[in-house]
């Protein structure tokens, strides 16, 4: 059994919009958690939430973040 197709646009329902951010983040993490291990590669990831929450996953990271920060 297939999903429902999800039409990208904004969700207005604030509860509802925080919740489909937790769940797409957890998803958008265990992918980047697999790809290193399946090709051998350096992979982060750095979301900020709406109120500016700074949430970053695998090793590759905070490497990203302190060159960044150097720019």
């Amino acid at each position: 059994m297939g999903r429902k197709k999800l039409q990208m646009k904004r969700i207005e329902d604030k509860s509802s919009r925080q919740v489909m951010f937790c769940k797409r983040r957890s998803g958008l993490v265990k992918k980047a958690r697999e790809l290193p291990i399946l090709c051998d590669v350096l992979v982060a990831v750095v979301v900020f939430s709406s109120r500016g929450k700074l949430y970053e996953s695998c090793a590759g990271a905070d490497r990203f973040l302190v060159l960044t920060e150097s720019i």
